[in-house]
């Protein structure tokens, strides 16, 4: 059974998502306490937490199924599967289509079997789930246009400017998110782009595409005064910005707009208290709904994509469940080909009448595969198990 445990945007504020967060690490904990947990890849970002598991040893029945805190989400089986290729699609994005879940994704798995914890089935569903998202946004398009947290970002912070070409915006953290929105940002003709990152080549790096300034990380303080536009996306599991520090460097003449873009949060709730303005993940919901209304039609194409896409996985899934017993009858039968091969090579060595030999080595293969057949049907048909007899004809086309 493959089961998923998560909470993101859809069900939890980002307040809530961060504490939901050690929660859905509690319940995890349980289900390797109590079950043999034969794989497991976790999925993290800035607006979802997920766990998906494998195992066999969790009845439908379990209370951990029916989990008491409906903060968190528990699916199991075929909604497991919807939802992991949908997610890949950006049908579960916050933006639908954005690019970076796919990209996360695949990061996801790579770390599961890097670390030793992704096996055959959770391997074969993530890889499907990847191509599924790929096929989805090549026949549908519906990554076209600005749809990434980081444009969307910037959409909101054009929104609260007067007129971004005139400003100065300092970027801190040069990952993922924080190069999508630098290269959102780099569009629009900023009088200066600042970027700064804990790894400092990093942010050089980013600084350079951009035509902006890398600056250390420790050098922070000194450039929160020049900035117009402040946003922070960095890994960083403690606060980064806080009331103190922003009230300390902050200039007197520009009071600058805040997006915090982290999770954990980088940026302290009480900056409220200062003349600034604070914008969260929470607060680009509105532009990602107005994105949503504009790719309803192309969210239904990909609805039927996927439909047909699982159709397909649950099929190879079914021929999974089967191929451990095919591959041990394949190995009992080579065994029994190599003994008796070896024994028909002495003999011929021995024997005049290689015709014999020849007809002696295949009647013993035949008798040898065939004896334990034989018996397993025979002791059915003293059983009244009439349903593995009719396995066994169709099996053997009789």
């Amino acid at each position: 059974m493959i089961i998923n445990i998560r909470v993101d945007y859809t069900i939890a504020n980002i307040e809530a998502l961060e504490k939901l967060s050690t929660e859905l690490n509690k319940l995890f904990n349980e289900f390797k306490n109590q079950f043999k947990i034969q794989e497991y890849i976790q999925i993290s970002t800035c607006n979802r937490d997920e766990y998906y598991i494998h195992t066999d040893l969790c009845s439908l029945d379990h209370p951990l199924l029916d989990y008491a805190n409906k903060d968190l989400i528990i699916e199991y089986g075929d909604s497991t599967i919807i939802h992991l290729l949908r997610m890949t699609s950006g049908l579960e994005s916050m933006i639908v289509g954005e690019d970076q879940i796919l990209g996360q994704v695949k990061h996801s798995l790579n770390r599961s079997k890097k670390e030793g914890h992704c096996g055959k089935v959770l391997e074969t569903l993530f890889t499907k789930a990847i191509h599924v998202g790929q096929t989805v946004r090549g026949k549908t398009k519906i990554n076209q246009g600005s749809i990434s947290i980081g444009s969307v970002a910037v959409e909101l912070a054009q929104r609260h400017c007067d007129d971004l070409t005139s400003k100065c915006v300092l970027v801190i953290g040069a990952g993922k998110m924080g190069s999508l929105v630098a290269k959102s940002l780099s569009a629009k003709n900023l009088k200066a782009i600042l970027v700064a990152n804990r790894t400092y080549y990093k942010a050089v790096e980013l600084a350079k595409d951009l035509n902006g300034k890398a600056i250390l990380f420790n050098e922070l303080n000194d450039y929160i005064s020049k900035a117009d536009l402040i946003i922070s996306a960095t890994g960083s599991p403690h606060t980064i910005l806080t009331k103190e520090r922003l009230e300390k460097y902050m200039s007197k003449e520009i009071h600058p707009i805040l997006i915090d873009l982290a999770n954990p949060r980088d940026i302290a709730d009480d900056i409220n208290d200062l003349n600034v303005k604070l914008f969260n993940i929470d607060d680009l919901r509105g532009i990602a709904n107005e994105n949503k209304k504009k790719r309803e039609k192309k969210s239904g194409e990909a609805e039927e994509i996927i439909l047909e896409e699982f159709k397909l996985l649950k099929n190879s899934f079914k021929v999974m469940d089967v191929e451990d017993i095919l591959s041990k009858i394949r190995v009992n039968i080579e065994n029994i080909r190599r003994t008796e091969t070896q024994k028909a090579i002495s003999k011929i060595r021995e024997s005049n009448d290689n015709e014999k030999v020849v007809n002696d080595f295949s009647r013993s293969i035949v008798n040898k595969i065939f004896h334990n057949i034989s018996q397993n049907i025979k002791k059915s048909a003293e059983e009244e198990d009439h349903e593995l007899i009719e396995a066994a004809r169709s099996i053997f086309s009789v």
